[in-house]
């Protein structure tokens, strides 16, 4: 894969939402700016506030970077994978890396620490991505899954415009 390409019927066939928004690209930075691209203009349509914008796309931006950092050191030839949630409440975006065993994050009841993705012994977080997402974000989720990681966020909806 060396580019972007939309979801088709497939993605519909897997269980994700027919009528949401997915992408799937090749693991290289230039195309964090098309994720980003996408991210702002679906966001604005689905009725973000104007204010939350800029986190949208930076949030977006650092969760895809992240994923392709991952994918370029361990799995340069998976896709990275973005999902966008048919419009609702919530604008919601997802970013699924392929690599297994990725960073795993800190678990709430006093998992281990100082793994990557989680928090050394001093509570710094080792990865720096999830720490710039945690500072972006209020909605995010952070969830290893048997295929690599996934990131959830959400953004809250005013006023959908779906013309």
């Amino acid at each position: 894969m060396t580019g972007v390409e939309a979801a088709g019927p497939a993605a519909a066939e897997e269980g994700q939402a027919a009528d949401g928004v997915s992408l799937r690209f090749a693991p290289l930075p230039e195309h964090v700016r098309t994720a980003r691209l996408v991210a702002v203009a679906l966001a604005r349509r689905a009725g973000v506030e104007d204010g939350l914008l800029d986190e949208v796309r930076l949030a977006v931006g650092e969760a895809c970077s992240r994923a392709v950092g991952l994918h370029r050191s361990v799995a340069p030839g998976e896709p990275v994978l973005v999902r966008f949630a048919p419009p609702g409440e919530r604008f919601r975006v997802e970013v699924a890396d392929l690599v297994t065993g990725g960073p795993v994050p800190k678990q709430e009841d006093g998992g281990e620490g100082g793994e990557s993705g989680g928090f050394d012994p001093n509570g710094v977080e080792v990865d720096m991505g999830l720490a710039v997402l945690r500072g972006l974000v209020d909605d995010l989720e952070v969830e290893t899954v048997p295929a690599g990681g996934v990131i959830r966020m959400g953004w809250p909806v005013q006023h959908p415009d779906y013309s």
